[in-house]
């Protein structure tokens, strides 16, 4: 009975979003053609010796032999009101395009659990991230409503403020949020079944933990963050609340219904920033309507695009 009433909160907070009109988006690429994979991703396939279409199998296959992680990305989709097909999509990608998926599920859980007896912090050259978001230009983020909302401000005064500047007297690097304070042991690095990085888990932390009761993720407390992760049953849940967000996003603020269309939530998930994506099309859309032209539909990238285009094979997974 406890379940069912914090499924029962988790989907009333979903609900809580409008339901305002929006043009859906149709399945299927935009682009005929797959557009350009980064170089990034080109050099850490070829250092692993190996391919994306060798990748991608063995992603598949994970999923195709292991019911049980099936069942739970069902079970997720439903308690944030998605298809499965998103989730299945957003992890063939990553570890099409990322890092190879682990061959059982089992190491995923190995993993998590040596994070939690690691000792390493969410710091840039002994400064912690405790101590830096104390700094009078984060001020304006404390008042804000939810960790979504505060995690999302922290990154764009990072941005502002702090990304390839000198600030009192030290310089810090040109480089993302996430990479300088929240990956100690190498730029860019993801973790788990959804290479989530730490400062994602931290803005959608609030909401995970609304729809399933989850304990919320405490940046003061690194190796939690990073167990979570790395935890399959832990983690799916905020790979769902991710691909939520940006669902809803790009309803409420663009206008545009991208739930049935795997490869743009994928896209998405990817890349970043949801929100903000989201209001560049609408204001693209807006100079558009004003010279008389039609409106520009959302695109997928390389990692959305592949999704799409082999999305037969991610649907026979359910």
């Amino acid at each position: 009975m406890k379940k069912l009433a914090v499924v029962l909160m988790g989907l009333s907070v979903l609900a809580a979003v409008p339901a305002t009109a929006a043009t859906v988006v149709p399945s299927g690429n935009r682009s005929i053609e797959q557009p350009q994979v980064p170089g990034g991703s080109a050099s850490r396939t070829k250092a692993l010796k190996t391919s994306y279409d060798a990748k991608y199998r063995k992603v598949i296959a994970l999923l195709r032999n292991d019911k049980a992680l099936r069942q739970k990305i069902v079970a997720v989709a439903r308690q944030f009101d998605i298809s499965p097909l998103h989730i299945a999509g957003a992890i063939v990608g990553e570890h099409t395009y990322n890092v190879d998926a682990y061959d059982r599920l089992q190491t995923y859980y190995v993993k998590a659990v040596s994070y939690l007896g690691s000792s390493f912090s969410f710091s840039y050259e002994g400064e912690d991230i405790a101590t830096f978001i104390q700094r009078p230009q984060f001020a304006r983020c404390e008042s804000l409503p939810g960790s979504y909302a505060v995690w999302t401000c922290r990154e764009d005064v990072w941005n502002a403020s702090f990304k390839g500047k000198s600030v009192d007297g030290k310089q810090f690097p040109n480089n993302r949020f996430s990479a300088v304070f929240f990956q100690p042991f190498y730029a860019g690095q993801t973790f788990g079944i959804g290479q989530l990085n730490p400062l994602t888990a931290l803005q959608m932390t609030d909401t995970v933990s609304k729809v399933t009761g989850a304990p919320r993720l405490d940046y003061r407390d690194p190796q939690a963050v990073y167990a979570t992760i790395m935890d399959p049953d832990q983690t799916l849940p905020y790979v769902a609340a991710t691909l939520r967000k940006a669902i809803d996003a790009y309803r409420t603020i663009a206008g545009f219904d991208i739930s049935q269309n795997p490869g743009l939530t994928a896209t998405l998930y990817n890349v970043g920033g949801p929100e903000a994506r989201a209001y560049a099309l609408k204001a693209e859309n807006e100079r558009r309507a004003a010279a008389g032209q039609e409106p520009k539909l959302p695109e997928e990238n390389y990692y959305g695009w592949l999704v799409n285009e082999r999305l037969a094979d991610i649907e026979a997974l359910f």
